[in-house]
């Protein structure tokens, strides 16, 4: 028998959108993603797969390019934008993606300058580019997700922002969730996916990428005066006073700030350094939405190893090939999205750690076998230590058959 290779990611929210954390104002940010003016340098710190950098403002399938605008492209069928989101930003480029024809990875570049240990607000300004219209009654609709992880591979939180529905007024949507990086780590790896294979109505703009760290403020409690009347009662807290998200036709630059628009119900109430609030509209999310699953999940059956639950807390991951080692490689999954393509299984143990927390409850780990070794089937061991609990996990698989490790938070 052998151990089982597994690296396990931590991902929050499945830009999942969770609400505001309590007494948080989040000031200027830390990191602006904006894209520039002009011909910019590439954004991207690697090279893509699926999407490839080009200079026109109407990019055709499987491209992007940094525009300060779009017009009459594609026989019109997109929005016409004389400006991108960033106000008071004259000539400003935005992000422009045109579905490539499988999911992939669009954008992938390196955030400096955060603290460890820190809570942060992650915030992204999209649009669908893509009209309504008959031409395309039954369209497919961009839908994406966002993985934070440190500069060695551990994820820290993944989010989705559900699917980008086309709208008649061009307008920009704020998506928001919220992290905490780890203690030490100043920098990590973002990286933003589209899940849906191109086709018409996947098409969108992108703006405006901010990292803005949660300051706590301050809860003042009222000491009753003394000269008050023994039936006198404390007066009830004020309400925060909702006051209207700025706006600002798309294609019209003024000091107001862009239009936002709610494409669906839920809001998120930003607190502001003069104790009034202001709404900003945000997509809801469900918990943990998962990219749709690859042919080899969906091919193999994959039945449930071990189910685990765990109290909130950081996790330690010890992953080894049990017995002799005969040349055993795996392909590891989290929540259909890859983590790790043909790992070798050693006896030496690849340790790494993760943090459980309401925000990030339910990981789904499944491991394809790439082949049953010289000693068939492919066998391992995943040692999980949480709290004062360590657990072995043995697992066998084959060409017919993943295996599939379930830990959830303790409710």
């Amino acid at each position: 028998m052998k151990r089982l290779f597994f690296l396990l990611t931590v991902f929050a929210l499945a830009l999942q959108l969770s609400a505001q954390p309590a007494n948080c104002a989040f000031p200027k940010p830390a990191f602006t993603i904006h894209f520039g003016t002009g011909n910019v340098r590439e954004v991207n710190t690697t090279t893509l797969a699926n999407y490839y950098r080009v200079s026109t403002s109407c990019p055709t399938d499987g491209h992007y390019s940094y525009a300060s605008g779009t017009s009459n492209c594609f026989n019109d069928d997109w929005h016409t934008l004389a400006d991108d989101h960033t106000a008071g930003d004259a000539s400003g480029n935005m992000m422009l993606v045109n579905g490539a024809p499988n999911p992939g990875i669009f954008l992938k570049t390196t955030i400096t300058g955060l603290k460890g240990g820190t809570l942060y607000e992650f915030g992204a300004w999209l649009m669908n580019l893509c009209k309504p219209s008959d031409k395309c009654p039954f369209p497919l609709l961009p839908n994406l997700s966002i993985l934070l992880e440190t500069e060695t591979g551990t994820a820290i939180a993944q989010f989705t922002t559900g699917d980008l529905q086309r709208v008649v007024t061009p307008s920009w949507t704020q998506h928001q969730a919220y992290f905490t990086t780890p203690a030490s780590i100043t920098t990590l790896i973002l990286t933003m996916s589209n899940n849906t294979p191109g086709g018409c109505g996947n098409d969108f703009a992108l703006d405006d990428i901010t990292f803005s760290e949660c300051i706590k403020t301050k809860s003042i409690v009222t000491t009753p005066s003394k000269t008050a009347t023994p039936k006198a009662t404390a007066p009830k807290p004020l309400a925060p006073k909702k006051q209207p998200a700025a706006t600002r036709p798309v294609g019209k630059k003024t000091d107001q700030g862009p239009e936002r628009k709610e494409v669906k119900t839920s809001q998120v109430t930003k607190p502001s350094t003069d104790s009034s609030a202001r709404s900003v509209p945000v997509l809801t999310q469900k918990r943990n939405i998962s990219p749709p699953p690859p042919l080899i999940l969906t091919t193999r059956e994959n039945p449930l190893v071990k189910r685990i639950e765990t109290e909130a807390g950081e996790i330690k991951i010890e992953l080894y090939d049990n017995g002799e080692i005969d040349g055993d490689t795996v392909t590891i999954y989290h929540n259909n999205s890859l983590v790790k393509a043909h790992a070798r299984l050693s006896d030496n143990p690849i340790t790494f750690t993760i943090t459980v927390n309401p925000a990030q409850p339910h990981h789904e780990l499944i491991m394809v076998a790439d082949n049953l070794g010289s000693i068939p089937p492919n066998t391992s061991v995943m040692i999980i230590t949480a709290g004062g609990n360590r657990y072995e996990v043995f697992i066998s698989s084959n060409e017919q058959k993943n295996a599939r490790v379930i830990l959830d938070l303790k409710k």
